[in-house]
């Protein structure tokens, strides 16, 4: 019978993919902050802790890498002490205090001798408390990872409530309205996309060595195309795109993160205005956060006149998500954001039409498998493929949608929630919008060599919502007064 001392796991593809990506200046750490309304002591936390994370034996392991041969391996001397530590913050232990610590944790890398993974509590934050998460990416991905957030709650403040053998799928698909838009399931097809994109991925590992430049080789790129099919020829159109434009996102990396977040946006009013302007949640935010970003440039000196620059976005590919359940499983999609526009309604107008084109593709199904055949592939393929393709970017950006009612952490409210995937490769900012309990809660971290204070993005986030909310009450009102 085997101990859990020699314990092994294989690890999955997509999971080395990110285990490898793992750079000095960009950790591949998921990074989260929960609010809670009353304070949280340390042995409470950890017990819940210890308690409901008996639902992942993978958060007792550490990933082993050993460049033929990978693979998941119980710690023996695992330390939940370590793994959930307290926190302190200097001088008033404000909001402010608390971005500066969540940056610095970020830019912390995690002790690879043991699990990847740590929970920080400030036990008196604000009059409550505060948790900061980090989850190295090999772990799972975000959709995964709210799931594990759901196991530690309960929807009630009785806490001594016992954990559900098969809670209720969370986030909600339908919460916005459009099955979450372009961040709901992309799974038409799924497995054997992912099995075609692997297999022609394999057969050109020659590409692969030379850093995929497909942008300089487009008979390459049919080639490519006309070998997997019409999923493949979406990869090989996608690394054809050219380089990103060039803007302050753009540059060196180093290593050391800043954080923000902005005050959170009413959902109703959010999604009143997407149905005013014939538009999805998504989209209504990701054209505010383009305004926010192009404010932020402009005062830089950027020239943005026409200007697009291209987010980086995770597109979920799971059908359900059972319990207990981690790794990988979404692909990225390069989206269009025109900062260059001045006029909100006029930017939220592109934003939508370049989103509709992203959910008639297939880009997410062909990355996803080109990032498991990377996790086949030697890391010195994988730094230059890394490479190749995260200059045809300038951030990451998430949007997942979280719960509508009230959830509890050991009996204390969760007030907010917010998480951040991370960068990788040359990309050094990344943008989180989460929606919990009917708010939206906007959240920016960077590379203070790109964006040395993300506050001055974050505070421009709620005034341009406002303004696509004036305009659309001016016209309404205008048409009322024709009436």
């Amino acid at each position: 019978m085997q101990t859990a001392r020699a314990r092994r796991d294989t690890m999955a593809k997509a999971d080395l993919a990110w285990l490898r990506m793992e750079q000095p200046d960009n950790l591949m750490m998921i990074t989260g902050v929960m609010i809670l309304a009353a304070p949280l002591d340390l042995d409470t936390l950890r017990q819940r802790v210890a308690q409901r994370f008996r639902a992942y034996p993978r958060f007792r392991q550490r990933p082993v890498d050993l460049e033929v041969l990978a693979y998941w391996e119980t710690d023996p001397g695992f330390d939940l002490s370590w793994h959930v530590q307290g926190l302190e913050l200097p001088g008033s232990a404000g909001e402010r205090e608390l971005q500066q610590r969540v940056g610095e944790l970020a830019s912390t890398p995690l002790d690879t001798a043991r699990p990847l993974w740590q929970f920080h509590l400030l036990a008196d934050y604000l009059g409550g408390s505060a948790v900061v998460a980090r989850i190295h990416h090999c772990y799972a991905d975000g959709l995964a990872l709210v799931q594990v957030l759901r196991t530690l709650t309960d929807p009630g403040p009785d806490f001594a409530a016992p954990v559900p053998d098969d809670p209720p799928p969370w986030p909600d698909q339908h919460e916005y309205g459009d099955g979450g838009g372009l961040f709901g399931p992309v799974i038409e097809q799924f497995g054997q996309a992912v099995q075609r994109v692997e297999e022609v991925m394999k057969r050109t590992s020659g590409l692969l060595r030379k850093g995929l430049d497909l942008y300089h080789d487009p008979a390459r790129a049919v080639a490519l195309a006309r070998d997997g099919g019409d999923i493949v020829a979406e990869l090989a159109q996608a690394l054809a795109l050219p380089d990103d434009h060039a803007t302050a996102l753009q540059g060196p990396l180093g290593g050391s993160k800043r954080c923000a977040w902005a005050e959170p946006l009413d959902l109703d009013e959010v999604k009143a205005v997407g149905r005013g302007y014939g538009c999805s949640v998504n989209d209504v935010l990701l054209s505010v956060a383009a305004g926010a970003l192009r404010g932020h440039l402009l005062e830089r000196g950027d020239a943005l006149d026409g200007v697009d620059i291209r987010a980086m976005t995770p597109v979920n590919l799971r059908r359900s998500i059972r319990p207990g359940e981690l790794g990988n499983q979404f692909g990225l999609v390069f989206l269009d954001l025109p900062i260059g526009e001045a006029d909100p309604v006029q930017r939220l107008r592109q934003v939508h039409r370049n989103m509709d084109r992203l959910k008639a593709s297939r880009q997410a199904q062909a990355t996803c498998g080109a990032l498991a055949a990377l996790g086949m592939s030697a890391s010195p393929v994988q730094r230059a493929a890394l490479d190749f393709l995260t200059r045809k970017a300038s951030l990451v950006a998430t949007n997942v949608p979280g719960p509508r009612k009230p959830l509890y952490l050991a009996g204390r409210r969760i007030d907010r929630l917010m998480f951040w995937v991370p960068q990788s490769g040359r990309i050094g900012t990344g943008i989180s919008l989460f929606s919990h309990q009917g708010r939206v809660h906007f959240g920016l971290i960077a590379d203070a060599e790109r964006i040395p204070d993300p506050a001055d993005v974050t505070r421009r986030f709620k005034p341009e919502f406002e303004r696509l909310l004036y305009t659309l009450l001016m016209s309404e009102w205008e048409v009322a007064g024709e009436g």
